[in-house]
């Protein structure tokens, strides 16, 4: 039993040490510093002598100025530049109001101004850098301001009248209710949004007076002597874009009325008498659309 101890304990003293000795495996763990670098590039003009090089610079041939007025211009590249071609012509209708004085009708109205309206359409061209051409064709309609109605009172037309055969003819109607055709050629010039203008213009205005007129020598129709001279005259006005297809206008119109006469295809005769002059003058507030451009 003693040996047994003490050969325990030799062993105890002996492997103690040993045990005591060893180390303990431990986790390490190990961190990556990564830095990433970008490439920057610098571009610096350099002051470069061409040897034996020549270069054509680039020209602009018949330059033409946009404005506003234009929706698209068309660039054709060619060995000897850019072209810039816009569009030169436009066309569009037409429509205003407005207010008509006639020195004819000033004794027989106690309302000098007549009111009417209208409606056309144009055409137009650029001619030179601002410049531009327009052609018009309107159709105006003029509401009566007097009507003389010799079945109703008393006029200063009432009666007989005769042709030049000795035919009768009794007067029944006359209004200064009429249409009006004119066609206009004007000159604009664009300014930013402003386009003054000046023109001239011909019409034809449509006057009509009404006869009891002969028939198997019995005066018993109605029929129409109308007037067909055709008047010279100008315009003057101002036109202010909006929008790029919308123009409202503000227009004063002037002609002469020389020999005016109302006429009958079936009866050589004229109520007025000859050499007579009379003068219209208008004032007309429009609008206007662009329809194409080409």
């Amino acid at each position: 039993m003693p040996i047994k101890k003490l050969l325990y304990l030799l062993s105890t003293l002996i492997f103690y040490p040993i045990c005591a000795q060893r180390k303990k495996t431990d986790t390490v763990y190990v961190y990556e510093k990564v830095v990433v670098y970008d490439t920057v590039y610098l571009e610096k003009p350099l002051k470069i002598k061409p040897s034996g090089l020549n270069f054509k610079p680039a020209v602009i041939d018949n330059l033409i100025p946009v404005t506003t007025q234009y929706e698209f211009i068309l660039i054709k590249d060619t060995t000897k530049g850019l072209i810039i071609s816009p569009k030169k012509f436009d066309w569009g209708t037409g429509a205003g109001i407005g207010l008509k004085s006639s020195s004819w009708a000033r004794e027989s109205s106690k309302n000098r101004q007549q009111p009417g309206f209208n409606a056309g359409l144009w055409i137009s061209r650029n001619m030179y850098k601002r410049f531009s051409m327009m052609l018009s064709a309107h159709v105006y309609y003029w509401n009566s301001t007097f009507n003389l109605d010799a079945n109703r009172e008393e006029t200063w037309l009432n009666g007989y009248y005769f042709t030049d055969d000795r035919q009768p003819l009794l007067f029944q109607k006359f209004s200064d209710k009429h249409f009006e055709y004119a066609a206009q050629l004007k000159i604009f010039y664009e300014w930013k949004r402003i386009r003054p203008f000046v023109g001239f213009l011909a019409n034809r205005n449509i006057y009509k007076m009404q006869f009891m007129v002969p028939e198997n020598n019995i005066i018993n129709k109605l029929d129409d002597f109308k007037s067909k001279n055709i008047n010279i005259g100008y315009s003057m006005g101002i036109q202010y874009r909006i929008m790029q297809k919308i123009l409202v206008s503000l227009e004063y119109q002037a002609y002469t009325m020389k020999n005016i006469s109302l006429k009958n295809s079936s009866f050589n005769f004229d109520i007025f008498k000859t050499n007579n002059t009379f003068a219209e003058r208008k004032i007309n507030l429009g609008i206007s659309y662009t329809i194409s451009s080409w």
